[in-house]
């Protein structure tokens, strides 16, 4: 059974190229295009991973990490976040707040997917 990743972006052209890229490392793909959509999507799908965008409409990605740290149920959910806010202080909220990765765009699509196949490995 292949993993489930979820991909947590409201940029139509990222979300193609990255949709793309996951579904050839071959794992099951859905998207979310706000926050609240993504929050929703990690509730009913349990996703094993998700691509989770810092500004996005709705929920702010970082208040979709807050959301899912605190529910219990949620918790072991591995995020991946993936936006352009690559200042140290963003990294450093970003981990604080209980991301498992942190990466900035633009990024290299070989360096996401090994990243993608590391936190997806047993």
């Amino acid at each position: 059974m292949s993993s489930k990743v979820l991909i947590a972006d409201d940029e139509p052209n990222i979300v193609i190229s990255l949709e793309f890229l996951m579904k050839r490392e071959g794992y099951d793909v859905s998207i979310a295009r706000d926050g609240q959509q993504a929050l929703d999507s990690i509730r009913r799908l349990r996703p094993d991973l998700v691509l989770l965008d810092v500004m996005m409409p709705a929920r702010s990605g970082l208040e979709v990490l807050q959301a899912v740290r605190a529910d219990e149920a949620l918790a072991g959910t591995r995020i991946l976040m993936l936006t352009a806010k690559g200042r140290e202080t963003d990294i450093a909220k970003g981990m604080a707040l209980g991301a498992d990765a942190y990466m900035t765009k633009p990024f290299s699509t070989r360096e996401l997917a090994e990243r993608v196949r590391r936190m997806l490995s047993p």
